[in-house]
């Protein structure tokens, strides 16, 4: 299959980054109302489940494969993950909550190259080097910030043992089929937490929100899924960075949100880091190719 024009690419991975970040603006809006953070995310999982496992038709094979203990760990990373931004959003302004999400990519760096033996450049580590810095202005530690910041980088924490968990799972499952188990077992890991915590009393508004936020998040995560069958991963992944656009523009639309200066200088860094990544991953020889010193055989 060939890969799909840059502009194409591109545009592609900025509605699905952009989906995602609608899904949790609905998310965000729901928990401001009152609806618990753990009866969103299980809401998610269980609703895009519902849509999302017909259109990618896991074989019978994989059904049966999903008490790998391997795909239940995955998924418990990403249950953790979403239920922390979740939690975040609550009190924490939207842009913000991913600045201090984007520490996910350093933790997989560190995770993938001591436990997976990735190979580590110099030029990768000085990327997420300069988005770490970008996450410490987010975040700004012993500022007087609130407590949803720290929600935010357990997120990031958990999402980044996550993307580490796909890699290392990539090479036996399809990854429609790792996104469709992330979805069920997600859905069966929160079940007990979304039932005791259903909106008593809800109206039209907040179940419309609910299926927005579901729906949103599936479709973007779909799009990405997509995009990462016909794209190489040093190409599609950097453009994740697009969340922090969308997600200052929307905090500003629907909350009136707009990030502090410091703030906003450590998302252009973050911004920058991933975008000189995707520039600087096509360079050939430098150090661009040349390994950090490192007890881990390249994979």
């Amino acid at each position: 299959m060939h890969s799909p024009a840059p502009l194409k690419t591109l545009a592609f991975v900025v509605v699905a980054t952009t989906a995602i970040v609608c899904g949790d603006t609905a998310g965000k809006l729901l928990t401001q109302a009152g609806v618990q953070p753990l009866f969103v995310a299980w809401s998610r999982f269980a609703l895009a489940a519902l849509v999302l496992a017909p259109l990618l038709r896991p074989s019978r094979a994989e059904w049966r494969s999903l008490l790998d203990w391997r795909l239940i760990l995955r998924a418990a990373l990403i249950v953790g993950g979403i239920s922390s931004i979740l939690t975040a959003l609550r009190t924490e302004p939207i842009a913000n909550v991913f600045g201090a999400f984007f520490v996910g990519p350093m933790v997989a760096y560190l995770l993938s190259a001591l436990l997976l033996g990735e190979r580590i450049t110099w030029v990768r580590t000085a990327m997420l080097v300069l988005g770490f810095a970008g996450v410490l202005l987010v975040v700004r530690p012993g500022a007087d910030v609130g407590g949803g910041m720290i929600f935010a980088l357990l997120a990031g924490t958990l999402y980044g043992a996550y993307l580490t968990a796909t890699r290392w799972l990539a090479p036996v499952h399809r990854s429609s089929f790792l996104l469709v188990s992330q979805l069920v077992i997600g859905g069966v890991l929160l079940l007990p937490f979304g039932i005791v915590s259903v909106p008593a009393g809800a109206g039209a508004g907040i179940w419309a929100l609910v299926v927005a936020s579901s729906a949103a998040s599936a479709f973007g995560n779909y799009l990405l899924v997509v995009v990462n069958r016909t794209t190489p991963a040093t190409v599609s992944a950097p453009l994740i960075y697009f969340q922090l656009i969308s997600a200052t523009v929307i905090g500003f639309l629907v909350f009136g949100d707009w990030p502090a200066p410091v703030a906003f200088a450590g998302l252009a860094l973050i911004f920058a880091s991933g975008i000189g990544g995707l520039a600087l991953a096509h360079r050939r020889g430098g150090d661009a190719t040349r390994p950090l010193p490192s007890r881990q055989k390249p994979a």
